[in-house]
């Protein structure tokens, strides 16, 4: 099922690029760089959406802890922004493939006409064969950064990107193998769910915690763009993002983290 995916949408976390300390873990986004080539070298269009400008921000000024005031966080973000695409663009290149920075706020996809703008956007970045790398617009919404009514994380920003540009998959890489029917952290006889076709009372009891103290996502916000994507009939899996070339055992239909599957389009 998964393996005919020809568009897909990757979102890799903050706690998957960087290491316990907020710098970045180089090793991970090299391996996540390799893996993506490889799926465009195979025809595939990919999208990538990337936390992390915070916590990459946090960890250029040996931070632990993230900052109260808002305009300290919005310049964390514009530094750690920078950093982020600057080693995207020179870890892309070495396998031959160039990038693009993507930065929306709702804002951006609630206007029909700027709603056009990005799609075709997108559409032309993918034509030429250049990989968008997108993210909120921090500096100028604080809304993610407050984690009220904005996208919220960037969870739910990927699913409205795959929804958007009509995807096929939406693989979320994160710090967890997928959903538990209890918390793993508390509970060591929990399960992990591998296919979940109807986001049911059930599902939604199984989630919780916040995210790590250098994201903002956390299980509920996995759930909610499940939601999102399932029913704009796309599929999307939950998976570890340790190993990030796990992404391409999932296309080759591998029983990896958790399979949300997609509602059939009306």
């Amino acid at each position: 099922m998964l393996k005919s995916a020809k568009r897909i949408v990757i979102k890799v976390g903050t706690s998957t690029l960087t290491h316990d300390n907020g710098k970045m873990n180089l090793m991970r986004m090299d391996r996540l760089a390799l893996t993506i080539a490889e799926l465009m070298n195979d025809n595939k269009e990919v999208v990538l959406v990337s936390s992390g400008a915070i916590g990459v921000g946090m960890g250029k000024f040996n931070l632990r802890k993230r900052p109260e005031v808002m305009g300290m966080k919005q310049a964390l973000a514009a530094i750690g922004q920078c950093e982020l695409m600057n080693i995207y663009s020179r870890l892309f290149a070495a396998y031959n493939h160039t990038v693009a920075q993507v930065l929306l706020t709702k804002a951006d996809l609630d206007d029909e006409v700027k709603k056009m703008n990005v799609m075709n956007t997108f559409n032309s970045l993918m034509e030429f064969g250049v990989l968008p790398i997108v993210n909120e617009n921090d500096t100028v919404s604080i809304d993610e950064i407050k984690h009220l009514n904005m996208f919220g994380d960037n969870d739910t920003l990927s699913a409205v990107v795959a929804k958007l540009i009509s995807a096929d998959l939406l693989i979320i890489l994160s710090d967890i193998d997928g959903l538990y029917d209890k918390n793993p952290g508390k509970n060591k006889e929990c399960n992990l769910i591998s296919i979940v076709e109807d986001i049911d009372d059930t599902v939604l009891g199984y989630a919780e915690g916040k995210g790590t103290s250098r994201g903002t996502g956390g299980m509920i916000t996995k759930l909610g763009a499940a939601k999102i994507v399932t029913e704009a009939g796309v599929n999307m899996v939950i998976a570890n993002g340790r190993d990030p070339a796990a992404v391409l055992d999932i296309l080759e239909g591998e029983n990896i983290g958790t399979l949300f599957v997609r509602k059939e389009k009306k």
